[in-house]
């Protein structure tokens, strides 16, 4: 039961935006747009979504990858972010898991997610 006077607000601030449809397990590449000075780039990161939390314009969903040296790189995007250029859904995984915090503690073949056929 929601107040109508925040989803009105939540519906002007989604707008036009559109979302693929994902979840944990699936690999994700967020191209996220990054400001320098008065520049601004994208700049793509790629793993395996762990979790997605919230609903409407606070929804949010986190991207763990493996970075330099074996170490383990976690953020957090909000998916209707002015600062998210592009999402692309590379493989579907095979979960059993809305959240997937044990790969935090995994390494090698054992933070391996199946992919779904």
């Amino acid at each position: 039961m929601r107040n109508k006077i925040i989803e009105a607000f939540e519906a002007t601030q989604i707008g036009d935006k559109t979302a693929p449809q994902f979840k944990a397990g699936d690999t994700l590449k967020v191209a996220a747009k990054i400001k320098e000075g008065d520049k601004v780039r994208i700049q793509n990161f790629e793993g395996i979504c762990i979790s997605t939390r919230g609903e409407g314009a606070g929804k949010t969903f986190t991207v763990r990858k493996m970075g330099a040296n074996n170490v383990g790189v976690e953020r957090i995007f909000p998916l209707f972010s002015e600062s998210i250029d592009s999402i692309s859904v590379l493989r579907k995984g095979r979960v059993r898991r809305a959240k997937l915090y044990y790969l935090r503690d995994r390494r090698g073949k054992s933070a391996r997610i199946k992919e779904e056929r």
